[in-house]
């Protein structure tokens, strides 16, 4: 049965135009452009851009790209997941794709409100979003550069337009140095995601890397690129001269050296326990290195 065969609906619900933006995945560029106006050290002049910043980051952006990936990438959702809205017919036709642009026009719209910085980090988003699941690049077709895209764009992208928003510039090295390092190990994070999409990736030709390293060798890049990335990121701020901070960061990456540990052993089957326990600590671990920096500048 193809895609078109699970037709239901001429408009597709609310509730299934929700479920395809996936709240779920907002968190994490709303937290790194948290990061960013935390790490320059002022108080901002206008919270309103705070606000929708935030906005822009999370629901409009991330929910943006999560309907151009599904709609992407609905002939594997059929195989390896479909419940979902397209593959289940709750998202009827071509919906998915009209959401995705339409979005897409929203968040340009939205992110000129923020001014040359932040209109050009939404340019470069909504680019880098339908890089990696479009093609001719569908980035996400290959292990390596897929990760990457997603964990720069989700992290170090956001973190940079806080931070260039609030102090309407560019950021100082520091802050640029720390958000590019969180936004590289973030590559791990979203590896993680791919365990639970094995067979239809291998089926539809995606070269994840559980595909093609199989699930071990695929965890322990993941979790070596979380812990090294983490690593740089404490023996800077000790050099920069915020030593409690690092130890602060290091305490995390010693749990997630145990549930990396721990991971390992089945890591198809803990995938999502590693990406509640071991992602924890990381993600707390920026906005503590957000304040480093805060303290750095002022």
């Amino acid at each position: 049965m193809s895609v078109s065969e699970h037709h239901t609906a001429a408009v597709p619900r609310p509730a299934a135009m929700l479920e395809l933006i996936k709240p779920i995945t907002w968190f994490p560029p709303m937290w790194a452009y948290l990061c960013g106006i935390v790490s320059v050290g002022v108080w901002p002049e206008s919270w309103a851009l705070v606000l929708l910043g935030v906005l822009l980051a999370g629901p409009i952006v991330c929910g943006m790209s999560q309907a151009a990936n599904d709609w992407c990438d609905r002939h594997v959702d059929a195989i390896n997941e479909p419940h979902r809205p397209i593959p289940s017919g709750r998202i009827p036709g071509r919906w998915g794709l009209y959401i995705a642009l339409m979005m897409s026009v929203l968040a340009l719209a939205v992110g000129w409100q923020l001014g040359p910085w932040g209109f050009g980090a939404t340019v470069v988003g909504v680019a880098a979003a339908w890089a990696y699941s479009a093609e001719p690049v569908r980035a996400k077709r290959s292990g390596w550069w897929g990760p990457g895209l997603v964990g720069l764009s989700y992290e170090t992208l956001p973190w940079f337009t806080g931070a260039a928003v609030i102090a309407a510039g560019a950021p100082r090295f520091e802050i640029v140095a720390i958000a590019v390092l969180y936004g590289l190990g973030a590559h791990g994070i979203m590896t993680i995601n791919d365990f639970k999409a094995i067979e239809g990736d291998r089926q539809m030709g995606l070269r994840s890397l559980p595909v093609t390293l199989g699930p071990i060798h695929a965890a322990t890049v993941a979790g070596t690129g979380m812990i090294m990335a983490q690593l740089i990121v404490v023996c800077l701020l000790v050099i920069w001269g915020a030593p409690v901070h690092a130890a602060v960061i290091a305490l995390g990456i010693a749990v997630q050296v145990w549930a990396f540990n721990r991971w390992r052993q089945d890591p198809a089957r803990l995938a999502p326990w590693f990406n509640g326990t071991g992602v924890g600590p990381y993600v707390l671990g920026m906005m503590v290195a957000a304040f480093a920096l805060r303290g750095l500048g002022a």
